[in-house]
């Protein structure tokens, strides 16, 4: 008689091991009746003969590889492992992922896969383009699946906290309640990606971390997939700080609009600069430019946005033919009062 204690792999969810209402454990004690198992929390405990034991580990074993690669493990896929299907017949190579429920993540234009193509092969990437294109989603899938690989150990997520037409000094509550309207939309991604219990551990263990870019400061990236959102507004100055905080094996992926530019007027945009600095010019850094036809949202996003880059069009004579105040990339110090850190 043996009695062994078994700990799910890290990335295993136990509410998606065990099921709803836990009918996966009561197919497994269907499946091994001569032992007794028994669950609770990410530990198994089983009691019987050794022979039966092993093989009950094993099956586990299986299990949990698939939980963890597919988000799911319904009652029916259970059945067909335990009758020897493999686990590779579930895979489809066009998948990057699968998010919370088990949804499949798939690139879904030319651009979407250039741009986890890009991911995988570099270690600093922007992609620019208008709203919708899935710039942010993709960025943070493609950050989840090396979690799960274990390339990088944590994600950091960060965008600058530039009002679009609210002042954050008006907003209730303390600092972290000013700042989470900033940050909803990387929350509401990591909630597609990752189930409830397992995103909230990682959140408690800094595994995944959302902060400010003014957090940045002094810190340096390792062991990492870094991305900054809505880059386009950053100061020079703050992009530099960003880009600078690269450490050891970590990845840098930046997302931003440069249509869409929410700094005070006379502040140049951090993210025009580093495309004028980076775009084609220094080797091993990715760029990724989205068009209106990538656009994923309601069929009438696209032609919002293409109307606005058509009235963008016939406005630039008319700007050539007056004094430009935009200012230059040395003004400021509005810049750095952007930066408090």
């Amino acid at each position: 008689m043996t009695n062994e204690r078994i700990y799910l792999l890290e990335e295993a969810d136990p509410v998606i091991f065990y099921g709803i209402n836990n009918r996966n454990l009561v197919l497994l004690r269907d499946m091994f009746p001569k032992l007794r198992i028994m669950a609770r929390g990410n530990v198994m405990k089983i009691v019987g003969e050794p022979l039966e034991t092993e093989q009950m580990l094993k099956f586990l074993h299986k299990l949990e590889t698939y939980a963890v690669q597919f988000n799911a493990l319904p009652e029916n896929v259970v059945a067909e492992l335990a009758h020897g299907s493999q686990i590779e017949n579930h895979k489809d190579p066009d998948i990057l992922l699968y998010g919370a429920n088990g949804k499949p993540v798939k690139s879904k234009t030319p651009n979407q896969e250039h741009l986890a193509r890009e991911i995988e092969e570099k270690d600093l990437v922007f992609a620019t383009g208008p709203a919708g294109t899935g710039k942010t989603f993709l960025a943070i899938a493609m950050a989840v699946k090396l979690l799960r690989s274990k390339q990088v150990r944590r994600i950091i997520l960060s965008r600058p906290a530039v009002e679009a037409g609210e002042k954050l000094g008006f907003l209730p509550g303390e600092m972290k309640e000013k700042l989470d309207p900033y940050l909803q939309p990387l929350y509401d991604a990591l909630m597609e990606l990752v189930p409830q219990t397992k995103l909230r551990e990682y959140m408690e263990s800094s595994v995944i971390q959302i902060a400010p870019l003014a957090f940045m400061r002094g810190r340096t990236l390792s062991d990492a997939v870094v991305i900054l959102d809505e880059a386009q507004n950053t100061t020079t100055h703050q992009m530099k700080m960003f880009l600078t905080r690269l450490g050891l094996n970590a990845k840098m992926i930046i997302t931003g609009d440069i249509s869409q530019v929410d700094l005070p007027k006379g502040v140049s945009s951090g993210l025009r600069e580093a495309e004028r600095l980076f775009r084609d010019k220094v080797e091993g850094i990715g760029w990724v430019t989205f068009e209106e036809t990538d656009v994923m949202r309601h069929g009438l996003v696209k032609k919002i946005v293409s109307a606005y880059e058509e009235s963008e069009r016939t406005r630039l004579p008319e700007k050539r033919e007056t004094p430009s105040d935009t200012g230059s990339s040395a003004t400021h110090g509005s810049a750095d009062a952007t930066d408090e850190t």
